[in-house]
């Protein structure tokens, strides 16, 4: 019941990450962009305008969910029996909220500032740290799921204070300092404009995990919903490491995007899918060959190591694409391509996961839900390599044409030449 009432949270966390990303991978793409072009003064201002956005809006969602708290939770698929778990757990999260929102955003203009090694450090150190301390809150201190959040804000804090103690060095070309901290609305808006298309994918995800939930809970119970939860904390160890290399992507093909050199853009592009889609393949073969022994680390329960087994086997079938397809998404978002990032981050939640969700599940029960997230994953692969193929041959044909859509950054540089 804990992994069912964890899994119950899982959209309101993705609600928390859309709002995280639509400042903090806005900002990093922007800041990322502005030093490609010189432009440090407009870069600063972005860092103080990343600061103050996430405060807000960590505050302000943290405020408003903590109210509506478990009226939110029933809604995203919580029962009576585990609405006690899902509440504890989600509880001590949002408190956490705004550390959460200023370590994304901290991170995110870590990368993009040429520290892309100091970045993943930050998210390893945060992943690790959440590994130790979880047996000892859970289970050495009696704490259960209660103890899980505890360990996963201890470590966002650690990591926070590092980022902190790097940006208060003033030989750091971004570095806390008087005058940065005022929204600048034209700043907010170029943020905003890029970060929707992570906003939206969360978005999406969060509405997506909705319906999972509800198809899992209507065909299956408690113990489907549990079944899920397990499957999603498997994914979510080989997409973290996809979602690292995007990281470390995402500010080297803006800068250089920035800069007009798009041999180095596609050579980023080339070895980012490449460790992707090895790391997901390696998902794939473990989830396929050894489902009951993955499964089994998570649970005792035979029964639901048998619904978790096949659920598994059939949502990492088409694992190793995957990773290219997310690639493709951050690659259009990293280069200032905001409608191309848009359509693709909604083409596998959207256009081809909801629709699913709602047919599938009424047909073939679990199994349909199982079948309609690998099904997504390989027809938003194909959308991807597409839309892909078609960026490449632009790049290719003419590497000065290619430029941001219309963020300050480029205007203030015009400007500066015709002065």
């Amino acid at each position: 019941l804990a992994l069912s009432g964890l899994a119950a949270s899982f959209p309101m966390m993705n609600l928390s990450a859309a709002f995280g990303s639509l400042v903090g991978s806005g900002a990093a793409t922007l800041t990322s962009i502005c030093l490609g072009q010189k432009n440090y003064d407009r870069a600063l201002k972005v860092f103080g305008n990343v600061i103050l956005l996430n405060l807000i809006v960590g505050v302000v969602f943290m405020a408003v969910l903590l109210i509506f708290l478990e009226p939110t939770l029933y809604f995203f698929g919580a029962s009576d029996a585990t609405i006690g778990y899902a509440s504890d757990y989600m509880r001590i999260i949002l408190l956490g909220n705004v550390v959460t929102h200023m370590y994304h955003g901290l991170n995110a203009i870590l990368r993009s500032s040429g520290h892309p090694q100091l970045a993943m450090n930050a998210t390893i150190a945060s992943v690790i740290i959440n590994a130790i301390l979880d047996p000892i809150f859970i289970f050495g201190l009696k704490m259960g799921i209660k103890g899980a959040a505890i360990a996963t804000v201890i470590a966002q804090i650690v990591a926070l204070l590092f980022q902190i103690w790097k940006f208060s060095d003033k030989d750091e070309l971004l570095h806390f300092r008087r005058g940065i901290y005022k929204l600048n609305k034209r700043i907010v808006i170029d943020i905003f404009s890029i970060g929707l298309s992570p906003f939206l994918i969360n978005l999406a995800a969060c509405l997506v995990v909705i319906l999972i939930n509800y198809g899992l809970k209507n065909h299956g119970g408690d113990l489907a919903i549990g079944a899920y939860g397990i499957i999603n904390r498997f994914s979510f160890l080989f997409l973290m490491t996809v979602f690292g290399l995007n990281q470390g992507m995402q500010p080297i093909a803006g800068y250089n995007f920035g800069a007009k050199r798009n041999d180095r853009v596609l050579e980023v592009l080339k070895k980012t899918i490449i460790a992707a889609t090895l790391v997901t393949t390696a998902g794939f073969c473990c989830g396929e060959l050894f489902p009951r022994t993955v499964v089994s680390i998570f649970t005792s329960d035979e029964e639901l190591i048998n619904i978790a087994s096949e659920g598994l086997r059939i949502v990492v079938l088409f694992f190793p694409i995957v990773g290219f397809q997310i690639v493709s998404g951050t690659f259009f978002q990293s280069i200032g391509k905001v409608k191309r990032a848009i359509f693709l981050s909604l083409t596998r939640q959207v256009l081809f996961l909801i629709p699913l969700l709602l047919i599938l599940p009424n047909i073939f029960g679990t199994k349909g839900v199982w079948w309609s997230i690998a099904m997504a994953d390989f027809s938003s692969s194909i959308v991807a390599l597409i839309l892909l193929i078609g960026q490449i041959r632009l790049l290719l044909k003419d590497k000065t044409e290619q430029k941001p859509e219309n963020f300050e950054c480029t205007v203030e540089l015009k400007n500066v030449s015709n002065g």
